[in-house]
């Protein structure tokens, strides 16, 4: 009987075999990749040992500069660039990019660069300097610039050219950028009433001769009240909205003085429309913190003009509320009234809607697209129908009223409610014919007039622009005449109603 292999031994004798086998001969075996995965892994390492070393800090340094053309700029300092306004810049994707902004003055400015989120901050005092840094990681032409309103759009940018291609790893980490809906900080607590009381203005020149006169004017960043549980913060002149109304007459020659507080953020100036030289005194009055400008002006002709701060953006500094009025009178006076008033029409531009309660912050682009949020007299909203500020006068007496537009966008259809303006004098002309029994009369931002009524009836007469829509955004003021009534004029059986107006 034969007997059967055990397999495990036969395994075994076959594995002994073959290692004998491998040890002997000189077999060689090699395992070849084809051309393609031999070819990828050297080209991918040479291709980040050449990004490795030609990437490198960039660096650059820049002064912000004033009163040069463009009249706010950035300077380079040093290297190639030094001396160039708004120096081109540039730099390799890959490359780490520092530059340096020293503030070259005491006034509010920054470098911004959206598109690499990376912004200094608020530089505000003189020298004070600070650094931004990042990776130029794609190409393309970025706009560096400050972001204070108005003062890019007068010139203060430049632009950083990148060269090179960027990273798979950049264009794949790219998304969509998210809408962020802004959060509106509470009102301040250390906000005032920036409300120019109407009656508040300098008494009639009378029948005097030509004199010489100083007037004095502050400029004031205040954080002031714009309604009910609604702060915002405002530029003023002398810490009200208006502000202070210059009266002085034909003939006089004036030292005019702006003074710009040093709690100040930004330059301030004055251009007043009474003036016949460059800029209306524009030009002599760009105003740091904390300094003094002056320059003299004889006027030349009567009327009604405004003036206004002209420091860029200029329609931002008129509309936080940087404008007022100078009357200059006639040989011999005006003729006399019994009450003059003082007001004024301007627009609010908030990123919040009209209500919204807490510190409320200015829209530069919705001022551009003349999409204003707010429509005031005297600064605020409604603000000349509170007691403290209505305008009071008594049955049978001659009111006039200073009326001007800041705007600075919007023109103004003037109006009283249940009167009729005796005389109108036509964009503030004193020396022509008053336009008589007008209804409403049309007043164009950086404009003025100068109406007269007479008081028949007592009762309460609403001040509005008769874009009457604009009623709902806060414009309306309150004129109040006490005295006897009138049947005779205006009379009803029935009851009065304040349901309209």
């Amino acid at each position: 009987m034969n007997k059967q292999l055990n397999p495990n031994l036969v395994a075994a004798i076959l594995i002994g075999f073959t290692v004998l086998f491998l040890a002997i001969l000189p077999v060689r075996i090699q395992f070849v990749p084809n051309d393609v995965a031999a070819q990828e892994t050297p080209i991918q390492s040479e291709r980040i040992a050449v990004a490795q070393a030609e990437s490198k800090v960039v660096e650059y340094t820049l002064r912000t500069i004033l009163g040069q053309t463009p009249p706010m700029a950035f300077i380079g300092v040093g290297g190639d660039i030094d001396g160039q306004i708004n120096p081109q810049l540039s730099a390799n994707v890959g490359d780490t990019v520092r530059i340096t902004v020293i503030n070259g003055d005491p006034v509010l400015h920054d470098l911004t660069i959206d598109e690499f989120n990376v912004t200094t901050g608020d530089l505000l005092l003189q020298d004070q300097s600070a650094t931004v840094e990042f990776i130029a990681d794609y190409p393309g032409d970025f706009v560096y610039y400050c972001s204070t309103p108005g003062h890019r759009e007068v010139g203060m940018w430049g632009t950083l050219t990148i060269t090179g291609e960027a990273s798979a790893e950049t264009v794949s980490a790219s998304s969509p950028e998210v809408a962020v809906i802004p959060t509106v900080a509470p009102a301040l607590a250390d906000a005032v009433s920036i409300v120019h009381d109407p009656a508040d203005l300098p008494a009639p020149i009378g029948d005097r001769g030509p004199a010489d006169v100083r007037v004095d004017l502050t400029a004031v960043e205040v954080n002031g009240v714009l309604a009910d549980g609604t702060t915002y913060r405002y530029f003023t002149f002398d810490g009200t909205v208006p502000g202070p109304m210059i009266r002085v007459r034909v003939g006089d020659t004036v030292e005019l003085h702006v003074h710009n507080e040093t709690s100040s953020q930004l330059q301030h100036s004055i251009d007043l429309h009474a003036v016949n030289g460059p800029g209306g005194g524009a030009v002599y009055t760009q105003t740091n913190p904390g300094e003094e400008t002056a320059f003299t002006f004889k006027t030349l002709a009567p009327g009604v003009y405004v003036y206004h701060c002209a420091t860029p953006s200029v329609a931002h500094h008129i509309a936080n509320g940087m404008f007022g009025l100078i009357v200059v009178e006639p040989p011999g006076g005006l003729p006399p009234v019994d009450r003059e008033f003082y007001v004024m029409q301007s627009e609010v531009y908030s990123v919040e809607p009209y209500g919204t309660q807490g510190n409320l912050t200015f829209d530069h682009a919705a001022m551009l697209d003349e999409q204003p949020q707010y429509f005031v007299f005297n600064g605020a909203a409604n603000a000349l129908t509170t007691d403290e500020n209505a305008l009071r006068a008594n049955v049978g007496e001659t009111v006039r009223i200073f009326f001007g537009v800041g705007g600075p966008n919007f023109i103004s259809s003037f109006h009283v409610i249940g009167e009729i303006f005796d005389r109108v004098y036509n964009y503030g002309s004193l020396t022509t014919p008053p336009v008589t029994d007008v209804q409403t009369t049309l007043v164009p931002p950086g404009g003025a007039t100068m109406v007269e009524f007479k008081l028949d009836v007592p009762g309460r007469y609403i001040l509005v622009d008769h874009a009457l829509a604009r009623a709902e955004r806060g414009l309306a003021g309150y004129l109040y005449a006490e005295g006897e009534e009138s049947p005779a004029i205006f009379y009803s059986e029935g009851a009065a109603s304040t349901a309209g107006h």
